[in-house]
């Protein structure tokens, strides 16, 4: 007899939405997309005046998309009201429910600058990224340093991809990522304690896994603003506070950034925060995590489970402090 012993990604059909359910969702909101009605009624019905029509973001008509079905869970989805009210953006406040005021953000036009150590440095439109590159959905864990979760369904696109469009040269280790800069919507930025423009970085190892995700799209809709709209990162093996939210530059360089929370607290936060569940942060312990669509503590898995993508890559960095 074959057993097959599951990773940790898998998802066992038990705790899977059902396929009817979420196809046929999906096939509603691809029409919907079409026939422009997600601009008159896809998030006022759920989330009021904060999310008018007039702020709809204009790529709606590219979702949903196709699955890859080799990124998978072990846990059940997270609703989406959850995800898309319970945020961290400092640059609109440090609680937790931000989501209103991130409204604010102006979201067209918008640029994405490349430079630095690349054979061309060049400035796109965000609409001219997504048409030339494919979109997929990947489902993902998703693990903050606060030591809460969730499971989401990312749209996006490989950053290995993004990465051959900047053809940067042979002496490029990193890439810096920095998230927008406007204090004329964002009032957190105007908080001078703060070392603004939110800035953080991979490198080109990194940066070019498999695992490693541009994300445009949440839910087979738009990425809405309090989720980083119109451009995030996802890297789910490292904590939350990596995964740069509205990015509007990547910049290729041979020296390793110093991240915007290094600059804060060094102490507590390092350039490489892997998940380690036996590492605990310097003021909580990060062995256990809350799941925030169903209040379950669980077990933290190393690298959040997602060691079979990304510990090669760590194998040889005996002396790094790459936790926390």
């Amino acid at each position: 007899m074959l057993i097959k012993t599951p990773k940790g990604w898998e998802l066992p059909e038990s705790k899977a939405t059902p396929e009817g359910a979420y196809l046929n969702r999906r096939s509603i909101l691809k029409g919907m997309a079409g026939a422009g009605l997600i601009a008159s009624i896809g998030s006022n019905a759920a989330f009021g005046e904060a999310f008018a029509a007039d702020n709809v973001d204009p790529s709606a008509g590219l979702y949903p998309v196709p699955r890859n079905d080799q990124y998978k869970v072990t846990r059940a989805l997270t609703p989406e009201k959850i995800v898309t009210t319970y945020n961290n953006f400092y640059e609109f406040g440090s609680h937790k429910e931000i989501y209103e005021a991130a409204q604010a953000l102006k979201i067209r036009p918008w640029t994405v600058k490349i430079d630095g150590m690349v054979e061309k440095e060049m400035e796109i439109d965000i609409d001219d990224l997504l048409a030339k590159l494919p979109l997929e959905e990947r489902l993902y864990r998703h693990r903050c340093v606060e030591a809460w979760s969730m499971v989401v369904p990312w749209s996006g696109f490989p950053m290995k991809e993004r990465v051959k469009l900047a053809a940067p040269t042979s002496g490029a280790k990193y890439v810096v990522m920095q998230t927008f800069e406007d204090k004329s919507v964002a009032p957190g930025q105007r908080q001078f304690w703060y070392p603004w423009p939110y800035t953080d970085g991979l490198t080109i190892e990194e940066a070019t896994n498999d695992l490693t995700f541009m994300v445009p799209g949440l839910y087979g809709k738009p990425l809405p603003k309090q989720n980083g709209s119109p451009l995030r990162l996802a890297a789910p093996w490292k904590y939350g506070f990596k995964q740069v939210k509205s990015i509007v530059r990547f910049s290729f360089t041979d020296k390793r950034p110093v991240t915007f929370w290094e600059k804060l607290i060094k102490n507590e936060y390092g350039f490489w925060a892997n998940i380690n569940p036996e590492v605990s942060h310097p003021r909580w312990s990060q062995a256990k995590e809350r799941d925030i669509g169903t209040g379950e503590k669980i077990p933290t898995l190393l690298y959040n489970g997602y060691g079979e993508y990304v510990a090669d890559i760590y194998k040889d960095m005996k002396g790094e402090r790459l936790f926390m």
